[in-house]
C-alpha cells in the first residue's frame, strides 16, 4: 500500500527546522513540555499517550515517555507495559523508530501506534499476509518470512486478557531475541545498530536498517508493514519504478 501523504512534507520541513535549532546548541523538544490539544490520557506512572501532530492515519497516537529518554536507547520494560496498556484498547499497530537512519524525527523515546482497520476493511497490515507462509525457524523461535531483506518475525501466542505488567516482561523478552537476531549487541549501552520494530497482538517483527532512504524516498517502520509514504504523485511514479521490495532491501540488508 503506497500512499501520497501531504503531512509528510510539513513533518519533514518541521524535522529540519528541529535539527537545524540543535545544530546551533537550541535543541527542541516537542514533547517536553507536550501540547495539551494532542494529550490522550496517562498510560502508566512514566507514560503518557498523545495523538500525532504528524499523523499519517486517522487516530495515530504516540506513546511517550514523560521524562526525557533518547531514542537510540534501548527499550524497557516499561516502554512495553505502556504499549501493552495501549495494544490492550486498541487492536492495531505498534512501532518504533529505533534511531534516525530508521526513521526516527524525534530524539526524545516515543513509539507509535496506529489502529486496524489499517487499510480498506482489512484488520491487519499488508505484510501479514506472507506469516502463514513463513516455514524458517532458527533454535531460539526467531521465524523468517520469504522476505528479500534481513529481519525475524516471532509469534507471541499472549492472552491479551491479562494485565499490561503481565504482558510487558514477554514483549520484552521477545524483543531482546529478536534484536540479538538481527545482530545487535544486547551487552552494549545503546542499540549498536538502527531497527525498526514492528508489533501486533500476533506477532514482533524486526528489522535492521542501513540507511534513513533510498533515491529520496524515506522509510520508517510502516514501511516494513507493508505501507510506504510518498509526497507527490511523481514520487509515487519513481516508487513504482524501483519496486517497493527493492526499496526496502536498499534501506535495510538485502539478503
Amino acid at each position: 500500500m503506497v500512499r501520497i501523504v501531504k503531512n509528510l512534507a510539513r513533518k519533514e520541513k518541521a524535522t529540519a527546522q528541529q535539527r537545524q535549532a540543535a545544530s546551533q546548541g537550541k535543541p527542541t523538544n516537542p514533547f517536553l513540555p507536550y501540547e495539551e490539544a494532542l494529550f490522550v490520557g496517562h498510560l502508566s506512572p512514566t507514560h503518557l499517550c498523545l495523538l500525532n501532530k504528524f499523523n499519517v492515519v486517522d487516530h495515530h497516537l504516540l506513546v511517550v515517555t514523560r521524562a526525557y529518554e533518547s531514542q537510540d536507547d534501548w527499550l524497557t520494560q516499561a516502554d512495553f507495559t505502556a504499549l501493552a496498556s495501549t495494544l490492550k484498547e486498541i487492536d492495531g499497530l505498534g512501532f518504533y523508530n529505533g534511531g534516525r537512519i530508521a526513521g526516527a524525527s524525534q530524539h526524545h523515546k516515543h513509539l507509535q501506534v496506529v489502529p486496524f482497520p489499517f487499510y480498506g476493511n482489512e484488520a491487519t497490515v499488508p505484510i501479514a499476509v506472507l506469516i502463514p507462509a513463513s516455514g524458517s525457524t532458527n533454535a531460539q523461535g526467531v521465524e523468517r518470512l520469504p522476505l528479500p531483506f534481513h529481519h525475524g518475525i516471532v509469534d507471541l501466542d499472549l492472552d491479551w486478557d491479562q494485565t499490561a505488567t503481565a504482558i510487558a516482561p514477554i514483549l520484552w523478552a521477545h524483543y531482546q531475541r529478536l534484536a540479538a537476531h538481527i545482530g545487535i549487541d544486547l551487552k552494549a549501552n545503546q542499540p549498536d545498530r538502527p531497527y525498526n520494530l514492528l508489533v501486533t497482538r500476533q506477532w514482533m517483527l524486526a528489522v535492521p536498517r542501513s540507511r534513513e532512504d533510498y533515491q529520496g524516498i524515506p522509510v520508517n517502520a510502516l514501511g516494513y508493514a507493508g505501507s510506504l509514504l510518498v509526497k507527490t504523485a511523481a514520487g509515487l511514479e519513481h516508487l513504482q519504478k524501483i519496486g517497493p521490495l527493492n526499496l526496502l532491501a536498499a534501506v535495510g540488508y538485502p539478503c
